[in-house]
C-alpha cells in the first residue's frame, strides 16, 4: 500500500501552525491576553518559518501590515497561530498570519502581510533564490550565528 502524503495546505490555506498557552505573565491589566504578547509570539514563529523557507538565519522582520484584533483570550486558553507564505520576492518572503482561541474557537487576530528579508553577513538584503514553499527541512541553515560557521548534523 502506497504511503499517503499529508496535504500541503489546510482548508484555510495556513501551512504552518504552532500553539501557545496563555499564562499569567501574558495578561494585561484587564485580565485578558496582552496584544503585545500575542504579537511577540507571531513575530517569533514567523521568523522561524522565514528561516526555514529562506534557508538563512539572517532573516529579519521588514514590515507588518495592519493588525486586526477580533476577540481575546484569558488565562488558561490555548492559542493557535497559523502562517501562510503568500509571495517570494528576490530577497524577501511575505506571509499572512491568523491566531485563534482553541477553547472558544474564535479568531483573535489577522495580519494580512508580514514581510521578512534575507540578509547577508554584512546586514545587506541578499537574494535567496527560492520561489516556492518547501514542506521539507531541506533549506534549514547549516550554520550557527553564535558560534560561527559550523556544519550541523545532517
Amino acid at each position: 500500500m502506497a504511503k499517503q502524503k499529508a496535504p500541503a495546505w489546510s482548508e484555510d490555506g495556513l501551512n504552518f501552525r504552532t500553539r501557545k498557552w496563555v499564562r499569567p505573565e501574558d495578561l494585561n491589566a484587564n485580565g485578558s491576553l496582552f496584544g503585545g504578547s500575542l504579537l511577540k509570539w507571531i513575530d517569533e514563529e514567523a521568523a522561524i518559518y522565514a528561516i526555514v523557507q529562506l534557508g538563512n538565519y539572517r532573516a529579519v522582520t521588514k514590515h507588518i501590515s495592519e493588525i486586526n484584533f477580533e476577540a481575546s483570550a484569558v488565562q488558561g486558553d490555548l492559542i493557535e497561530i497559523g502562517l501562510q507564505a503568500t509571495h517570494f520576492g528576490n530577497t524577501s518572503l511575505t506571509m499572512r498570519a491568523v491566531a485563534r482561541n482553541m477553547i472558544t474557537r474564535k479568531r483573535i487576530l489577522t495580519i494580512e502581510k508580514i514581510v521578512f528579508v534575507s540578509l547577508d553577513e554584512d546586514g545587506v538584503p541578499s537574494p535567496h533564490g527560492y520561489d516556492k514553499i518547501t514542506y521539507d527541512r531541506d533549506r534549514m541553515p547549516t550554520e550557527r550565528l553564535a558560534t560561527g560557521t559550523i556544519r550541523l548534523p545532517g
